[in-house]
């Protein structure tokens, strides 16, 4: 089955800044899962995806304008230590915190922490690189009609 709007898709994937290290990767064992066509990934990422089936592999390349975007040097902002989240109870410079705004959760670098205040950058810490992912598609199939009117993949037939 080619992969297409409403499929529910397993993958594997690597990713790398492009021309670096890897940067994050799947669990071996655990693969992604999302909605096709639902805005669940980013854009041009799900773009390259769509049209392939179980088994395939394949290399995605991504300027930062269609990934992260295009790092932003006004993105600064000062917070309250309390409203940190995150695997932390001392932060500290190059950290990542998540922060409860009116938008919703975002991640933020932490980049100086005192006793009470943060400064935080709200770029995604993968805001002004451009990505390189490896993708092994593991499965494909039809969403259930209930995925499809809630926009995302239900593990185990349930909505978390």
């Amino acid at each position: 089955m080619k992969i297409e709007n409403d499929s529910v898709v397993e993958f594997y994937y690597k990713l790398y800044e492009t021309g670096q290290d890897l940067i994050e990767q799947s669990d071996d064992k655990m693969p992604m899962h999302y909605l096709h066509g639902h805005g669940n990934i980013l854009a041009a990422l799900e773009s390259q995806i769509q049209g392939h089936e179980a088994g395939d592999s394949f290399t995605v390349n991504l300027a930062a304008k269609d990934a992260y975007g295009e790092y932003q040097s006004n993105m600064e902002q000062r917070v309250p230590i309390k409203h940190l989240a995150g695997q932390s109870k001392k932060w500290k410079k190059g950290m990542i915190a998540v922060v409860q705004t009116e938008q919703g959760r975002r991640q933020v670098t932490i980049v100086k922490a005192g006793k009470f205040m943060a400064d935080v950058d709200f770029n995604h810490p993968f805001a002004g690189k451009d990505l390189t992912f490896e993708i092994d598609i593991e499965s494909v199939r039809e969403a259930t009609a209930e995925e499809i009117a809630h926009g995302h993949v239900h593990a185990g037939g349930h909505c978390h």
